[in-house]
């Protein structure tokens, strides 16, 4: 028998899709993500060429001396991707998780950014 056969295989979490919302700004792209019992060591986000991927994964703790009556709150995986324009500065891409709650920063590329012309007399 093969060691992979004897290891023990995790049962896979229900997946996802956590409730998102997106805002353009001036100065570039928000996105909110609502991922409550994840945290910052169980949260991945990985940007490959144009898409970004987000992953976090809720654990619940539990008592094995209580008898459970009514369970709701239970494990699971958030995943979200998403296509990422040119028009975003990929270098400065910022990420905050509180409360439950992810934060994306993604800054416009200098050459999306709107500018104001300045006119010359003469």
């Amino acid at each position: 028998m093969s060691n992979e056969l004897e290891k023990k295989t995790l049962p896979a979490l229900p997946r996802f899709r956590p409730n998102t919302d997106v805002l353009e700004r001036e100065e570039g792209f928000y996105i909110f993500m609502d991922m409550p019992g994840v945290n910052k060591e169980t949260l991945s986000i990985d940007l490959r060429e144009n898409e970004m991927e987000i992953r976090g994964k809720a654990v619940y703790p539990r008592d094995e001396d209580a008898k459970a009556l009514h369970v709701e709150f239970g494990d699971g995986e958030y995943v979200r991707t998403f296509t990422i324009s040119d028009g975003v500065d990929r270098e400065g891409i910022k990420a905050n998780l509180k409360n439950g709650q992810l934060e994306l920063f993604l800054p416009k590329a200098a050459r999306f950014k709107p500018r104001r012309i300045e006119i010359q007399a003469g």
